[in-house]
């Protein structure tokens, strides 16, 4: 189903992951994640005509993204954010609407857009959402998308990083907007990790990494079938993990399986074996296959 694809992450640069790197290794500039709140755009009225839905593509809309650039010792990155017309354009070369720009430095950029990307309008005035609703093969069924590019750069290291915005209707009353999921904690080694207080390791490791059970917060929503029926789905949400040192048994863990099942969100971290004493730096990237994204930060500081 579509609805499954709501999210598209990609990152496109000359340092980013090289073939001897493992992709939980932070160790250059990244956009890791970009979120959206909301996370989704909920009309009341399912219709084609853009006068019936102008009040919601104008909304506010907050732009979150998590950028990391550990060894750029705080320098300036120039950045510029576009709304496309194409989800296959992952430079954002084509149509394009530019919505904002500036520098930022490494850590977490914030972007509010008012009116909301929705309401971009091409060259020829014909809204950037009309248009790529005109172009989906399903004629909007289960929602549109429309991809924001965002692109950073400093110095000879450039990202771009796309994130879909999803507009839906409400074809069914029982139909309602994403909530944006957000993990409740981490634990280190079966204790609790507490945000902004590091703690302390010693050793080879591995070390054990988990959440505390989510699955209640994972929610149960309805989408419209191709025969225009409600068809009630649950969110299997998939981590992403990520450091700025050494490596996890697994770099994605979640998710649903064909058969329904879910998997555990367990990893071990483990250090390189020539590792010095240091501060790590740690994020877990929540994906709810719906366009909604959150993340967490945790530090160590860590001794061989």
């Amino acid at each position: 189903m579509r609805h499954l694809s709501a999210f598209l992450g990609l990152l496109l640069c000359a340092a980013c992951v090289g073939s001897e790197d493992t992709p939980s290794n932070v160790k250059d500039l990244r956009v890791l994640a970009m979120r959206l709140d909301p996370p989704e755009m909920l009309f009341e009225t399912c219709s084609t005509d853009p006068a019936v839905f102008a009040d919601t593509l104008v909304r506010r809309v907050r732009l979150t993204a998590l950028i990391p650039d550990p060894a750029g010792e705080g320098r300036e990155l120039d950045y510029t954010l576009w709304a496309c017309a194409s989800q296959d354009d992952d430079t954002c070369g084509g149509d394009r609407v530019e919505l904002a720009r500036g520098i930022t430095r490494g850590g977490e950029l914030v972007v509010n857009l008012f009116p909301g990307p929705g309401a971009s309008r091409l060259g020829d005035g014909t809204f950037l959402a009309q248009r790529i609703l005109e172009e989906d093969l399903y004629n909007g069924l289960g929602g549109v998308r429309m991809p924001l590019v965002l692109w950073v750069r400093g110095g000879d290291e450039q990202v771009y990083a796309q994130k879909l915005m999803v507009y839906g209707c409400r074809f069914f009353p029982e139909m309602k907007p994403n909530v944006q999921p957000a993990v409740p904690g981490l634990l280190l080694e079966g204790e609790p990790w507490v945000a902004g207080v590091p703690r302390e390791l010693s050793g080879p490791g591995p070390f054990k990494v988990e959440p505390p059970d989510f699955s209640e917060l994972e929610e149960v929503y309805v989408v419209p079938s191709f025969e225009l029926k409600p068809i009630q789905l649950q969110e299997a949400w998939e981590l992403a993990w990520h450091a700025t040192l050494g490596s996890f048994s697994r770099n994605q863990t979640g998710g649903a399986d064909f058969g329904g099942g879910k998997a555990r969100h367990q990893v071990e971290w483990r250090p390189p074996r020539d590792a010095q004493a240091q501060e790590v730096r740690f994020w877990v990237v929540a994906r709810d296959g719906r366009g909604g994204m959150s993340w967490v930060e945790r530090t160590v500081k860590y001794t061989p």
